[in-house]
């Protein structure tokens, strides 16, 4: 006779080793729906209200606080810090299989939100965590009804199989969760605050327009920025593709000069260290190929977006490249991605901006001395360094949780 195979996790907490037990939902919870309300009802101040769409907008396994308010109304539905809510309806199957826990006492809870009331053997952390993942997860989308509107019903919610340990290890898994969630949020706030900062900076770094001289300076620089376009101030060419470009022959592993792709860009944020994709010997004879740093603008998709490349890069047509650069590459770069949400300025209402290379070229900027382009641009490249180590502590901080969503649930 086959063993019968363990009801347990691949990853466990030390001195845990029984099976889960599995049972269906509606023996260990009760359920009910939110109602009376929709973002039509939302006001400035009242009480805290949590809708559905706020589970696809800013999703969040435990719900401690809600910065939508509401009046309450005589048959309003509010938590008691207990509730799993799950959204009723939804565009896929997918999407509809999540839960949070409303932990909070006294919010409301809108309408299209099926409401689940674990028994005390079932921590609610735990069980929003259950029903959001793994196999549990893929049970709730089987059970999801419809084509374009997905729906989840009670009914349908009460005979999905749920996995569950003791409440002790329940506590644990969810704790370290939780943990590990506290720290996600921590990092992407700082990540944001940097940002905000840094934009604040730019502004006040480079004068405004028509302007000859920033807010803010260094001490002992007094002299008026020179107006200069950047077509004075080096050759501004653009990449070129070997065509088509889906062909083979252009790319090889071996090579040690790398193929730059618009995907690069918004992967590596504008610093370009490595390439998955190489270009073949007889690809180069095609395109551009920089062997050194250089300054480099995308015009397309990404439009507007300031670039440098630190390894050997052949450059798609994409992109523009600017030769024999008079200026501090990193004060450019800086100044570039400051001035990147003006080129829209050539787009059509609702159409893609159009980004070549003599709009480039015509553009008026103004420009200090050397030695004042290198002491801003030295700055403003340690804030971005310590902002791409909190990117960095947050993508490793997100792996791990993923890491543990996949291996701590049944």
């Amino acid at each position: 006779m086959a063993k019968e195979e363990k009801k347990a996790p691949k990853l466990r907490f030390n001195g845990y080793t029984n099976d889960w037990e599995q049972v269906k939902l509606e023996k260990i919870a009760t359920f009910s729906k939110g109602k009376g309300y929709s973002k039509l009802d939302l006001k400035r101040k009242g009480y805290p209200i949590f809708l559905y769409g706020q589970m696809y907008t800013n999703y969040r396994y435990k719900i401690v606080e809600t910065s939508t308010y509401a009046i309450l109304k005589e048959d309003a539905v509010v938590s008691n810090g207990n509730e799993i809510v799950i959204p009723s309806s939804g565009e896929t199957s997918v999407d509809i299989a999540r839960a949070s826990w409303i932990a909070q006492k006294g919010i409301i809870i809108g309408s299209d939100l099926n409401i689940i009331r674990p028994t005390s053997s079932v921590h609610p952390l735990f069980l929003a965590l259950s029903l959001s993942n793994n196999q549990v997860k893929y049970n709730l989308a089987k059970v999801a009804q419809g084509n374009s509107i997905v729906h989840l019903y009670n009914n349908n919610l009460k005979k999905v199989n749920i996995y569950f340990p003791n409440i002790v290890e329940q506590n644990k898994i969810g704790n370290i969760l939780n943990s590990i969630s506290n720290c996600i949020n921590l990092h992407e706030r700082k990540c944001e605050e940097l940002a905000l900062i840094k934009k604040a900076l730019l502004q006040k770094l480079f004068p405004k327009k028509d302007e000859i001289k920033p807010e803010v300076r260094y001490k002992n620089f007094s002299d008026a920025w020179e107006q200069r376009k950047l077509g004075d101030l080096a050759e501004i060419v653009r990449g070129a593709s070997p065509r088509p470009i889906s062909d083979p022959k252009w790319f090889d592993d071996n090579s040690d000069i790398g193929w730059l792709r618009i995907s690069d860009v918004t992967n590596q944020n504008g610093r370009i260290y490595y390439l998955e994709q190489h270009i073949s010997k007889l690809g180069q004879e095609k395109t551009r190929v920089i062997t050194e740093p250089h300054l480099l603008l995308s015009i397309a998709a990404t439009v507007g977006k300031p670039l440098i490349n630190y390894i050997k890069t052949g450059v798609h047509d994409g992109f523009l490249i600017f030769l024999n650069p008079k200026f501090d590459l990193e004060y450019m770069y800086q100044w570039l991605e400051m001035f990147r949400p003006k080129w829209n300025k050539y787009g059509q209402p609702g159409s893609q901006v159009n980004l070549n290379s003599n709009l480039v070229r015509k553009q008026k900027i103004a420009l200090p001395s050397r030695e004042e382009q290198q002491r801003i641009s030295s700055f403003l490249k340690q804030l971005d360094s310590l902002i791409a180590l909190h990117q960095r502590k947050l993508e490793k901080l997100k792996q791990l949780k993923k890491f543990l969503l996949q291996n701590m649930f049944i």
